[in-house]
């Protein structure tokens, strides 16, 4: 009951006091339009924004669209409290930080030249224009500080229905740019929307483009949809799941999704639990894909101790039973949580009844404390350096294998022997 009256109350607050009422961008709006005649629209809100205002979502970065070039807007906001950062001055856009806002402003522009990776651009003050060389309906809606919907694509429409479709024809907004396949799958993904079969026709006629995007490009797009709660559904529409294999044919093991997906739910993903759901196998699988896209140093230990810790688990019968203390010290709980996920997402012989009884025993496993430290075995004559590293390795050894017990007088016995 009281959740339902805080959602109720977020509704209310977020009709009542829509996005664009803030005080900070109805300045801004205001700045931008000054020289300019009353009826001459100079910006719009357009992309994510518009899209979440119309949903009712929590709105993070902003886009806007505007007539203006990053020069004009540079120097607009030059003398103000808000700090202007050049994040694409040659494709015409700029960003302005604000105390809350994060506003990215892009000039108004048609594509003179495209080659699928760069284009050639034109800016322009025509707004129907503009929309016509976006990647789908649904980032074609404007949005004015007053609230009022520009929507040229009819992108509303297709929102209301879940429904993700390129701009005009679909071969062509493709070749323009190959990465929109990936963020086609991103937002057919995110709103649980069908492929078509002529638009399934079209990506697929096209997939070879995709090799001239680069890595990081790529990376970063499928990031956003591992990071996407209906992601978990991905084998529900074959056109979709075929796609996503063709791009990323290193993610061999889709069908385990669905034993996630019992796990989890529609709860927030962690992404790493969900690559190495995908990639992990005998044929380290997810050692390639890490080589490939060249991903970071915490991703690739992640999935490295994930796999390795995951071949102890099968190797070792005893893992959740006499070992699991043991485990869980030199692990942390979380880790061994997240293998015990692991081990049901990639194991058929792993039974949910195996894995909710090994949850119960993980969460009320006493998380032991080390009793020794360095500080105790210098008060006993051993000196800093290597030497004391080392007998607080040996005496941290043997106290783990003894059940996590060891006598003062072994502690002393060990120091003895060491520095004889």
């Amino acid at each position: 009951m009281l959740n339902l009256s805080f959602n109720f109350i977020k509704i209310i607050k977020k009709n009542l006091f829509p996005f664009y009422k803030n005080k900070e961008l109805k300045l801004i709006f205001k700045k931008l339009h000054q020289g300019h005649q009353k009826k001459t629209v100079v910006a719009r809100f357009v992309g994510g924004c518009v899209r979440k205002h119309i949903n009712g979502d929590n709105i993070d970065d902003i886009d806007v669209a505007t007539i203006l070039t990053t020069d004009e807007i540079k120097k607009i906001f030059q003398d103000t409290n808000f700090k202007i950062i050049d994040t694409g001055v040659d494709h015409g856009t700029v960003t302005l930080l604000t105390k809350k806002f994060k506003i990215e402003f892009t000039t108004l522009r048609r594509d003179v030249r495209t080659d699928g990776r760069h284009a050639e651009v034109e800016y322009i003050n025509d707004w129907k224009m503009d929309s016509e060389r976006r990647d789908f309906t649904i980032n074609a809606i404007y949005l004015d500080i007053n609230g009022k919907i520009f929507d040229p694509q009819m992108g509303t429409i297709d929102l209301k229905n879940n429904n993700v479709k390129f701009i005009g024809d679909p071969q062509k907004r493709i070749e323009e740019d190959y990465l929109r396949i990936v963020r086609f799958i991103r937002f057919k993904i995110m709103y649980n929307s069908k492929v078509e079969p002529t638009t399934n026709n079209a990506i697929k006629l096209n997939l070879d483009g995709i090799k001239n995007i680069s890595k990081e490009r790529i990376l970063s797009e499928l990031f956003k949809i591992l990071d996407l709660k209906n992601f978990l559904n991905l084998n529900n529409d074959k056109y979709l799941k075929d796609i996503f294999s063709l791009i990323f044919p290193e993610f061999l093991h889709i069908d385990r999704l669905e034993k996630l997906k019992k796990l989890l739910g529609y709860s927030k993903l962690n992404r790493n639990i969900v690559l190495a759901t995908l990639l992990i196998d005998e044929k380290k699988n997810h050692e390639y894909f890490s080589h490939k896209y060249n991903v970071s140093n915490k991703i690739k230990e992640d999935l490295n101790l994930f796999a390795r810790n995951l071949r102890s688990l099968k190797e070792n019968k005893n893992f959740f039973t006499k070992d699991l203390e043991k485990n869980i010290y030199l692990n942390g709980k979380d880790h061994v949580i997240t293998l015990n996920i692991l081990n049901y997402a990639t194991n058929n012989k792993y039974r949910l009844s195996y894995f909710y009884d090994n949850l119960r025993k993980i969460l009320q496993t006493k998380i032991r404390k080390f009793p020794i430290s360095g500080k105790y075995l210098m008060q006993h004559g051993l000196q800093q350096g290597l030497v004391l590293g080392k007998v607080l390795k040996n005496v941290e050894k043997e106290w783990i294998e003894n059940k996590f017990e060891i006598s003062n007088k072994r502690v002393l016995e060990i120091i003895k022997k060491n520095t004889n």
